[in-house]
């Protein structure tokens, strides 16, 4: 699924299992082009259709790197539709890109259309992308398919997290009768297939949601990957440093999950428990380790995050 650029918009115009005369959707797009440029790194293309938009660039670091904040107004899928979300960066460029708010997946009409969200990402060489967005919130009786695919040339590195709040724990809405989730990541290096995660939840199942080898009646998952890294980039104390974050964090609450790995040449860090925020607040910490490491940059939080 190697989609050049802008593309993405006539696949949200068709997505699979809904026709053209389906009601009530409000598919949207958006390509974003970003290159390095005397001028830093700058948005030098932008298209959309439907309620998907982009604010201005923030330069906070400085002009070699663009914080970019994603704007969807209606805050959430229905039935039929299709959210296209591309990014391309040109050689040299840096980016981090994040939303203001949590995305929701509402429930489904009685039809069950497929609520779709589909991510790609094509990174130059000596580029760098980071994709942080607050957590993905699927409703009780939502029907989704959340896709991303990462594309990375040559000495390209990446950071991005996804986080999933299963049903509505807050509210005691569980994912039960009626719902089921696709959720999948593929990071390519080259052409190669370096990671590929996928997670497939059918709410009229709860086996795989109440197992030990399952979620274990956990509503909140997330992943964090980061790399490319080269040989011996990782020390072990760094390592052991992450993982006395995850143990700090999981203290607080004796339920969750939190590990790290070192997977060839990616840092990945998992969380399974009952809070998103916890969840978002340990991949921030994780970050601004991993950020110096990959990056040679010192974190800095989008100030969106602070609203």
């Amino acid at each position: 699924m190697n989609l050049p650029t802008g593309s993405l918009a006539s696949t949200a115009a068709a997505p699979e299992g809904v026709t053209a005369a389906s009601p009530s959707r409000w598919d949207a797009s958006l390509t974003l082009g970003i290159e390095a440029t005397a001028r830093g790194s700058v948005l030098k293309s932008k298209s959309h259709q439907g309620p998907l938009y982009i604010q201005k660039p923030f330069y906070p670091e400085g002009r070699e790197l663009a914080h970019l904040y994603l704007l969807h107004p209606p805050g959430g899928m229905v039935s039929g539709d299709t959210l296209a979300i591309a990014a391309n960066l040109g050689s040299n460029a840096a980016a981090l890109i994040t939303t203001p708010g949590a995305g929701r997946v509402y429930k489904a009409r009685a039809d069950k259309s497929l609520q779709r969200q589909i991510i790609e990402f094509n990174v130059a060489d000596n580029a760098s992308l980071e994709w942080l967005p607050l957590e993905s919130i699927i409703y009780p009786g939502a029907v989704t398919r959340l896709e991303t695919r990462v594309n990375l040339h040559g000495n390209a590195r990446y950071i991005g997290w996804e986080v999933t709040s299963l049903g509505l724990p807050a509210a005691g809405k569980a994912f039960d009768e009626g719902s089921a989730m696709s959720q999948s990541l593929n990071i390519w290096r080259d052409g190669r297939l370096c990671l590929r995660e996928r997670l497939v939840v059918d709410g009229s199942k709860q086996g795989m949601l109440q197992a030990s080898c399952g979620l274990k009646q956990r509503p909140i998952s997330g992943t964090m990957v980061a790399g490319p890294f080269g040989a011996d980039a990782v020390s072990e104390a760094q390592l052991d440093a992450l993982r006395a974050l995850c143990d700090r964090w999981i203290e607080q609450d004796k339920d969750a999950l939190a590990g790290v790995t070192l997977n060839h040449d990616f840092l990945i860090v998992r969380y399974l428990g009952s809070c998103s925020e916890q969840a978002r607040k340990l991949f921030g910490e994780c970050w601004a380790q991993i950020r110096p490491l990959l990056l040679a940059r010192e974190a800095c939080a989008p100030r969106i995050w602070a609203t």
